[in-house]
């Protein structure tokens, strides 16, 4: 709604718009004094604490720019704030077997570290490594940590919902672990029934709420006179009071020309920074002292909110392709009443009130729209009451406050590629990319890099493997382009892993090499390499890869785990049960079907069939399947692995028939296929023990 700015630019204005405030910003942000000082109490004083409220309260703002500048850094160590979730354009094949939740959740805290780094750590773990912080007593230090848009735990892909609990259960585990450490979740008001099963889980005894609420007409009065201080602008007497007056007020006129006035306490925060920052934009540039009357020409609040409504509308026309008259009427029709007052409509599985989903959840990430819960069910109705009669002004009665008509540009084509696919809706998120990809302007190589990225991982999704490489090598040339080598050697790493899964071992072989010589320090890259040249049958080679990286680093999961597995495929058992020995996270089928191989060349019969009935149960395969399988009912792409570690064990048990049965389901396995070397164990295997 506010035209984009320099940063000079930004930083000039003494209002933030539609963004959220920063850190940055804390000069500027007005009215939450109160709330802040709150909020930062129970986050200290607390296990858990759940901050929650409406979307477009102000959550994230409080955060930002309210409760952590009020914390005493000398007393609390805090943490950058945290997410669940991670860039849509991150190249989701780079990674190795993780729970998404977990992986996002860290890299948020620990933004520089490399994938590998973080990938094989439990939340327990990456806390336990920090160095502790002690104050003048010598008494630890409490942490603070963050996890803001909680609710995206709740709605995010079907096919993740089997790491949401125990991603809960392994911050549960951390804050019983960690005693210092003090954790607080920003959840929307909708997703709040979702957290109280989980709080007494988290919280234990000490656990806390706040509800955000919108701000009332005196905070709403700081929120707009404060920033100006220091710009050379003031508002007249009476002037910033009846700005806040119109915002709290709602006047509107029903379908039988009835006109009513309601005064109400509250002022929506969003709207607020729309009028000012509408306001502050208009005004002329000789202008010191703001009136009453510049309010009304510049920023009259139902005109005002009547074009931001219809730039709104027009961007969710042109992302979703549903025609703005469209929008405009199922509004009406659907959020208000004959009488002029605010209606609700129930939200199914696809569609709310004849509209779809994703293009309900655009018009919520505008804040033109909210959902509730009411009884077990999500119900939809318009941010706030002050919209109405905006609304029903609509597009053709805001002369005077009418907005440039808005083009669509990559940005906008990109964001609502990413609200499909948040919604699950792959053909509409790969539709809308592909749409921002061809109005992507030559100079906007990062946006077209991760637009290129972001293609790949629906490809990925879809398990189409071929279609998925040929966007990251795009994505990786154009980070090229912009010599952003980090970025090239995950898109590297992702192509490689797309290339085993091809039985193109050499292949990624080749370019992980080319990956490791343009990030010679990510582990990330090298522990693929590894990967990539045990898949093209030189174990010997990737040991020696794994070495080196474990040199650098000794507690890397992935490496640790795939050292240990190889060790017992070439016969080194002791060597083998050291390195799995140390891992800290539940292993996976592959792991534990390679420890039966260590445990029955060690001679240890009964441990070795213990392991080996559990891993080959179908339960176990299933509870297990990672996060690259080819989708819901594919086929678990290790399991050819489990079975030809299985089969060696069992034979080595003298269980022949069996040994033989996996090795034959083994050997015929096509995707992925066995690396050589393996490939020819088997064969010798059938070989030594053959069935009629």
């Amino acid at each position: 709604m506010i035209p984009p700015t320099t940063p000079d630019e930004e930083q000039a204005r003494p209002y933030v718009g539609l963004r959220s405030f920063s850190a940055d910003d804390r000069a500027r942000f007005f009215g939450r004094t109160r709330e802040s000082q709150e909020i930062s109490t129970l986050w200290s004083g607390n296990l858990l604490t759940v901050l929650f409220g409406p979307s477009g309260v102000g959550k994230t703002s409080v955060l930002h720019a309210g409760v952590l500048p009020a914390i005493d850094p000398a007393r609390y160590d805090v943490l950058p704030t945290g997410r669940v979730s991670h860039g849509s354009a991150f190249p989701t094949a780079a990674l190795p077997e993780h729970n998404p939740y977990t992986f996002a959740l860290l890299s948020s805290w620990s933004p520089a570290e490399s994938p590998i780094q973080l990938s094989g750590l439990t939340i327990a773990d990456f806390l336990r490594r920090r160095a502790m912080r002690l104050d003048r007593y010598g008494d630890p230090v409490p942490v603070l940590v963050a996890i803001d848009q909680f609710e995206e735990i709740f709605s995010d892909f079907r096919h993740r919902e089997r790491y949401r609990h125990p991603f809960i259960r392994e911050l549960a585990d951390a804050l019983q672990e960690c005693p210092d450490v003090r954790l607080l979740v920003s959840v929307r008001q909708d997703y709040i029934a979702e957290v109280l099963p989980y709080e007494g889980l988290l919280g234990r005894g000490l656990r806390a709420r706040f509800k955000l609420a919108m701000l009332s007409p005196a905070a709403g009065l700081e929120a707009v006179s404060g920033p100006l201080a220091g710009t050379g602008r003031s508002f007249a007497p009476g002037a910033a009071s009846s700005l806040v007056r119109d915002l709290s007020t709602i006047t509107v006129t029903s379908a039988l020309g009835e006109r009513s006035t309601i005064s109400t306490d509250e002022v929506e925060p969003t709207q607020l920074q729309v009028i000012c920052s509408t306001l502050w934009e208009s005004l002329p540039a000789g202008v010191r002292v703001i009136t009453r009357e510049h309010i009304a020409r510049h920023a009259d609040v139902d005109h005002t909110l009547a074009a931001f409504c219809e730039r709104a509308l027009a961007e969710v026309s042109e992302a979703y392709g549903v025609p703005a008259a469209r929008l405009w009427s199922w509004l009406r029709e659907t959020f208000i009443t004959e009488m002029g007052r605010r209606d609700t409509a129930y939200e199914g599985m696809s569609s709310t009130a004849g509209m779809p989903n994703p293009v309900v959840h655009a018009l919520i990430d505008r804040h033109i729209l909210k959902t509730e819960m009411r009884s077990g069910s999500r119900w939809c109705e318009l941010q706030h009451d002050r919209l109405i009669q905006p609304i029903l002004l609509g597009e053709a009665d805001a002369p005077g406050a009418r907005l440039a008509p808005h083009q669509a540009d990559a940005h906008d084509y990109l964001r609502a590629a990413s609200l499909a696919l948040a919604d699950g809706q792959l053909d509409l998120a790969e539709q809308r990319a592909q749409e921002a990809l061809g109005i992507c302007r030559d100079d906007e190589l990062r946006l077209r890099a991760e637009t290129q990225s972001f293609l790949g991982n629906i490809a990925h999704d879809r398990g189409e493997w071929e279609r998925a490489e040929e966007r990251y090598h795009a994505a990786a040339d154009l980070y090229g382009a912009l010599q952003d080598a980090p970025a090239v050697g995950r898109l590297l790493a992702a192509i490689a892993r797309l290339l085993l899964r091809r039985g193109r071992a050499q292949a990624a072989v080749e370019q992980l090499r080319s990956a490791v010589q343009r990030v010679p320090n990510d582990l990330t890259v090298q522990t693929e390499l590894a990967v990539s040249l045990l898949g093209s049958g030189h174990p010997q080679a990737a040991m020696a890869v794994l070495d080196g990286v474990l040199a650098a680093e000794s507690m890397l999961e992935e490496a640790l785990r795939l050292r240990g597995e190889i060790r017992a495929d070439i016969g080194d058992p002791a060597s083998a049960l050291r390195d799995l020995d140390r891992l800290r996270r539940p292993p996976r089928p592959t792991t534990r079907a390679a420890r039966a191989l260590a445990l029955a060349n060690l001679g240890l019969t009964e441990a070795a069939a213990a392991t080996l009935t559990e891993v080959l149960s179908a339960e176990s395969l299933e509870t297990h399947a990672p996060a690259h399988s080819a989708g819901p009912g594919g086929p678990h792409s290790d399991d050819a692995t489990v079975l030809y570690y299985a089969a060696r064990a069992l034979a080595l048990l003298g269980r022949a028939a069996a040994a033989a049965e996996l090795a034959r389901r083994a050997y015929a396995a096509a995707d992925p296929a066995l690396p050589p070397h393996q490939h020819a164990a088997l064969a010798r295997l059938l070989e030594d023990h053959p069935t009629g």
